[in-house]
This record gives structure tokens, sequence and C-alpha cells, in this order.
């Protein structure tokens, strides 16, 4: 191979996407190409795009122009651009960025080795759209992967694609119908994990709750995750994205039971009052929303639900927004993200009367947070005193000083994490290592203790 042979990689957007970054670095490093977390330092740059909501998309033009200008520069010789914004606007893109090299969709990952072999004329390559092969593109268990992420964990994708009709989400046209991997697929590949060190796993997919409906399982969640949970060398079990619909018992049944599945329950809601999540096309209401929240707090003792709200949904009242208000108050989640409404072309939402404006969207979205910080310095002042397990991570990314970690019910970059400052004499754990954390202060968001 000659010397274009250093590839470097920004992958920007979800877990999800990274995944498919790490196959991709997987496929080029079996083929002998070196990968590079430094694009400065690489002959070709891929640039896997998200392509969900506004701010995501500006994010990701900026890194294609960012990469474009070190091909301009000499440094890099061929640039790539693959994943959901190449899905959404393919054909405005190769019209408006003649430097790149190639565009790849979410669904020819594989096409990465032709695209990076300098062989390869790429400008002449297809770009398929999803619709035409109606996206099938799995990976499993013998596919490659190069993880991005610190060792002691890994995402774990076990389906792909969605086929909710969410108003506000042009996800199912850049990813395709739902589709499961296959059960065993996803074992094999958790053990091969546990074998390079990796002690948690974090499921990931478009709608993790439906896992297996479309293989004619039923449960199957609950029996992947009964099983990932008695993985040697596993330590941490949890399952992101589930759906509010989905969330049966003999799942709650598993977190309950089994001490290596985390007592952790990702749910994105949306909103709770029942006229928004009607426009929204997601359906339930405001009381049907606290009865599942208490549901799953009576069946799991203990368990942390985060979730996730929108403000500014098309015809979004001050009415609606007080309810949403109301519930948040009333529920208490453990985690909150809100984001603003992004009016995106080619989803139902954007045809909707009655925008609301973004300024209000903004501020709506600051009186949410708000008060959800008030409830988290609450829940995190009453943790002074206990001991908790804590993941050990080695340094913390806030000051050199302090060490960090997380408990079960801190997912990593999204939850906040406890903040080490004292161990015992001479006492340095490895990162994956779990330790017993006295709480001794409380944050916003982080906790602070010491290992004893």
């Amino acid at each position: 191979m000659d010397h274009m042979n250093k590839v470097g990689f920004i992958s920007l957007g979800c877990p999800k996407n990274l995944v498919d970054s790490e196959v991709m670095m997987g496929q080029l490093k079996q083929k002998g190409y070196q990968i590079t977390a430094d694009a400065e330092d690489a002959d070709t740059v891929v640039v896997n795009t998200c392509g969900f909501i506004n701010s995501a998309k500006k994010e990701s033009i900026d890194a294609i122009l960012e990469a474009a200008r070190l091909k301009t520069d000499g440094k890099a010789k061929r640039l790539i651009v693959a994943g959901c914004l190449v899905e959404r606007y393919r054909d405005e893109l190769k019209a408006e960025m003649p430097e790149v090299d190639a565009f790849i969709g979410t669904s020819q990952i594989n096409d990465i080795l032709s695209v990076c072999d300098p062989n390869t004329n790429t400008r002449s390559l297809p770009v398929v759209p999803l619709g035409n092969q109606s996206a099938t593109y799995l990976y499993d268990e013998s596919t490659p992967r190069v993880l991005a992420t610190p060792s002691h964990y890994a995402f774990l994708k076990i389906a792909e694609g969605c086929d909710r009709p969410c108003a506000f989400c042009f996800i199912p046209q850049m990813r395709g119908h739902f589709r499961s991997r296959r059960f065993g697929s996803i074992v094999a590949e958790a053990h091969q994990l546990a074998e390079e060190g990796v002690k948690e796993l974090i499921l990931v997919a478009q709608d993790s709750s439906r896992y297996g409906e479309d293989l004619g399982k039923q449960d199957a969640l609950a029996h992947l995750l009964r099983e990932l949970s008695h993985t040697d060398g596993i330590d941490w079990v949890r399952v992101m994205y589930t759906y509010p619909t989905h969330v049966s018992d003999s799942f709650l049944e598993v977190l309950a039971e089994e001490p290596k599945a985390v007592k952790y329950l990702d749910m994105p809601l949306q909103h709770a009052s029942q006229n928004v999540l009607k426009s929204m096309k997601r359906g339930g209401n405001r009381a049907s929303l606290e009865r599942l929240i208490e549901r799953v707090r009576g069946r799991v003792p203990g368990i942390a639900v985060r979730t996730t709200f929108i403000t500014g949904f098309p015809g979004e009242t001050e009415k609606d927004f007080n309810e949403l208000l109301a519930f948040v108050k009333n529920v208490e989640f453990d985690r909150v993200g809100v984001f603003t409404y992004s009016d995106e072309e080619g989803t139902p939402a954007f045809d909707l009367p009655n925008k609301v404006e973004p300024k209000i969207a903004k501020q709506r979205r600051g009186r949410l947070m708000k008060e959800q910080a008030k409830i988290a310095r609450r829940k995190n002042k009453a943790r002074i005193g206990e001991i908790v397990r804590v993941l050990f991570e080695g340094e913390s990314n806030e000051s050199e000083l302090l060490w960090q970690g997380r408990m079960e019910t801190q997912a990593p970059d999204i939850d906040g994490c406890v903040l080490i400052n004292d161990a015992p004499e001479e006492f340095e754990p490895l990162p994956g290592t779990l330790v017993d954390v006295l709480i001794t202060e409380a944050q916003e968001y982080d906790l602070v203790g010491r290992i004893v």
C-alpha cells in the first residue's frame, strides 16, 4: 500500500453514529490502513455526519469545511463524508462541495474500503439513496471494530432504523426501516468486547424497546438484557433509547433482578400535554405518563429515570407548557435533557401551522431546565453520607487534581459524574474498576466524594 494509508476520523452526532465510525475504522485497520485521531496528521479524512436538527447539521457542515481546509492546505489528500447528513442532502452536498472526494450514505458503510483506496475514482461512484435498496445494512459480530470510547465501555448497536411516525423526526428517512440484529450475533459481540477488557456495555438503537419485534420474538429486549447480564468480565449493561409504550414488565423485572443490568431507564417522552403529544404523533397524556413512571419505580426500586423534552413544538400554548412544567415538578425525574424544537423540512411537523417563536421556545427551555436543576440538586444532596458503587474512570475532565467515575445511574457524556478528591494512601485504581465512594458534597449535576 502506498503512502495514502493514514485515515483520520471525525465522528459527530449520537453513539449509534459512533458505532458506524468504529466499524469503518475496523474495516480499514484490517486492510492495513493506519487510523489516527488527529485529522491534521491524516492523508484521508472521513467526516461521519449527523443530520438530525439544525445545530447538529451546522456542526457537521463546519467539520466538513474544516476538513476541506486541510485538503486545500495540502495536508490531507482525500476527503470523505459519510452518515446521516449525506443521506438527507446528498444532491445539495454534491453540488456545493466539489472538494469532497466521496459521499457515502448510512447503508454504505462497507464501501469505506473502496472510497479510501487511492486507486478508486471516487467522483464516479454512485451514492445510493436509501429508498432504492430499502436499507438492509447491519453489522454483526464478525465485523471488525476499533473502539473510539475509553477502553472500559463500549456501545453495542442492537438494531438499526426506525418505524415510528414522530412528526418532528427525519431519522426513518435517513436510517431506513427498523431491523434488529440477531440475538446470537449481539451476544457473541458482547463476549468479544468483554475479552478486550470492556466493563460496561451500552445497548443502543433508534428504538431499543422494539428489539426483536421484527424477528417475531416476544420480550426480546428482556431476554437479551438477561443474557448479557451473565457475561463474564462485564460489570454493567445499560439500555438507551426506550420508547414509553414499550416498557414491558418482563424488561423491568430484569432490571430489578439482575445485578449487572443497571437500574437506569432512558426514555425520551418529548412532552406531557395531550394536545402536543397528539400533534407529535406520539399519543398518551400526562396521566398515562405519570402512571408509567409510577409503575417503573414501583417495579424497580432505586431506578434512575432519564428523559428528554422538546419545547416550542408547533401549536404548543402557554397552557401546554405549564402542564409539562407541572409534570416535571411532580414526577421528579433523575435526569432531564431539553431541546428547543427544530423545524426540519421533510418532516410532518414542518407543515404544521402555529409555529412558536424560537425566542419563546428558548425561554420555555430555560424555565424547564431551571426547575429540573432544583430537583437534581435536591436529589443529589440527599445522597451525602451514602456509600455508592462507582466505575472509576481516571483523571477528571474538570481538573487534573481530581479523579472521576460514574454510578450506575449515570450514563457517560450525557449525565453528571462522581468527582473523587481523595482515596486511601497510594491507592489509584485502574480505569474500569468498581470502587466504593463516600459522597461528601453535592452539586447540581455532579457528586463529590472519596474512595473508601
